[in-house]
């Protein structure tokens, strides 16, 4: 007998797109919307948060919208307002919510202290916690994590690897 306080899995559709930097996996819902962004060579930590973030996830291949990876490609050819047109949505606490917002506002670039974050969604001395909330992001490139960096102006932690995060600011016109 099942528990009664047991999930049922999410269901979402698993697609690739090849980038400059690397293969990009896109999970979407089954409405279109982007759920997770990640890279080929970290498929198993996102993975893991989708686990962590909905539960069972039963991922199908399945392509994803083709507006929203025309939006994709057209951000890595130069055409960085793209971004903005990709309808995503996720799960977490209302706390990682506040900071994945926030990060959608960052503006292409431009980049953030870890700290200015935190000042921003009015928690100046929650550093550590939007470190960690940045971290478990499930939309990569889309909620823009790789626009925090650390106090003195370094690179610091990106899910998808420190090369990533370079190449994707020095797109965005960040001298890193």
């Amino acid at each position: 007998m099942a528990s009664r306080s047991a999930r049922p899995s999410e269901s979402f559709g698993l697609d690739r797109l090849t980038t400059p930097i690397g293969i990009a996996l896109l999970v979407t819902d089954t409405e279109g919307a982007l759920r997770a962004l990640d890279w080929e060579d970290y498929e198993h930590r996102m993975r893991e948060l989708l686990r962590l973030h909905y539960g069972a996830v039963d991922l199908r291949e399945q392509a994803a919208p083709a507006a929203m990876k025309a939006a994709l490609s057209d951000y890595f050819a130069g055409d960085l307002a793209q971004l903005s047109s990709i309808a995503w949505r996720i799960a977490g606490t209302s706390f990682q919510q506040k900071v994945w917002t926030a990060l959608a506002q960052i503006p292409v670039g431009t980049t953030l202290s870890y700290g200015t974050l935190a000042a921003k969604i009015d928690m100046p001395r929650a550093i550590r916690a939007v470190g960690h909330a940045n971290g478990s992001n499930p939309i990569s490139v889309v909620l823009p994590c790789h626009r925090l960096i650390g106090a003195n102006g370094s690179l610091v932690k990106y899910g998808g690897g420190l090369e990533r995060k370079r190449w994707l600011l020095r797109h965005e016109g960040v001298e890193v």
